[in-house]
């Protein structure tokens, strides 16, 4: 078999695992969110669901920053189906897939691998610190510390976070790690107005995630919500999935997501409502993986085929004035 032949099979195989995988992931949560989507009102469900949606978008915009930054401008159309398509790679176990994925798409629109890979490493390295930082305050109702307040010696690792995200260290980082790996180095170096934009990005992204998992939170908790409720929300969603990406073996997080997010919401509301929106929330965010993984493939190919049509057209006329008919 030829080296293109198996690579094809290899992606083919890759794609069917993957398919299977979040499909898996939607009926395996299908019988406990049906039973609780009753305390949801479909508007509440809705606007959740529209915030899911626009957090997703805001990380394919964080993605694109860092990719443009090291010397690749996709336009919008191309961008969304490397990355969304990529980001279904998340489903399989370990959380390198989607970077995986994302590499060999970009390199069909000559995008160098390794720049797309360190771009996908850097965009989930961001998201981690970005995060942690956001999720701090949910620590204190991880540790069941709600009475004594906030700890704030957590606030001395802000610091430590922060210099992981100074752009001289992380230049000398990607060198590093693409000599060991015995690739060329990158043309560009990364620049601090890029870390800065993503990062920021990241940010918002998880104050969108934040206000998805509130909006279900309120919904559950009924009409005395607790007063702690927003804070654990709005923060607790960053913390459980950041510390559910280190989990690589699991499937986006599978069950360590939940969990942590249960936890840190039962300070809050009773446990079963707490696990309720943490279904909610996983079959909602997989949902929107999937519909925006689609819409970027359909995007992206609808762009190409126009282009493909402005060729042939470009490529008649000079067969034509050639001939001289």
């Amino acid at each position: 078999m030829s080296r293109t032949r198996l690579l094809t099979t290899i992606r083919v195989v890759v794609a069917v695992v993957t398919l299977a995988a979040v499909v898996y992931a939607v009926a395996r949560n299908w019988a406990d969110v049906s039973v609780h989507l009753g305390k949801v009102s479909w508007g509440t469900f809705a606007w959740s669901t529209v915030a899911a949606a626009v957090g997703t978008w805001l990380t394919m915009l964080g993605w694109r920053t860092i990719l443009r930054d090291l010397g690749s401008d996709l336009h919008l159309a191309p961008a969304t189906g490397v990355y969304f398509v990529g980001q279904l790679g998340k489903y399989l176990p370990g959380s390198l897939w989607s970077v995986l994925v994302q590499a060999d798409i970009g390199a069909h629109l000559k995008v160098p691998r390794r720049r797309t890979a360190v771009t996908g490493l850097l965009a989930l390295g961001f998201a981690l610190l970005t995060g942690v930082l956001v999720g701090l305050p949910a620590v204190t109702f991880l540790l069941r510390r709600t009475s004594e307040g906030f700890p704030w010696w957590l606030l001395l690792a802000t610091p430590i976070l922060v210099v992981l995200l100074v752009p001289r260290l992380l230049n000398w980082a990607i060198a590093m790690m693409l000599r060991l790996l015995r690739r060329d180095p990158l043309d560009r170096d990364l620049s601090a107005g890029a870390v800065l934009k993503s990062v920021g990005i990241f940010v918002v992204v998880w104050l969108c995630f934040g206000v998805h998992t509130l909006l279900l939170a309120r919904a559950v908790a009924g009409d005395a919500p607790h007063p702690d409720l927003a804070t654990a929300a709005l923060t607790g969603y960053a913390l459980s999935v950041s510390l559910g990406m280190l989990l690589i073996i699991l499937p986006a997080g599978l069950g360590a997501r939940e969990g942590l997010l249960t936890l840190i919401l039962s300070a809050a509301i009773p446990t079963p409502a707490a696990a309720a929106v943490a279904i909610m929330s996983r079959f909602i965010v997989t949902i929107v993986d999937v519909a925006a993984a689609l819409a970027g493939w359909l995007y992206a190919r609808s762009h190409d085929l126009l282009g493909g049509r402005r060729l042939r057209r470009a490529a008649r006329v000079e067969v034509d004035e050639a001939s001289g008919t």
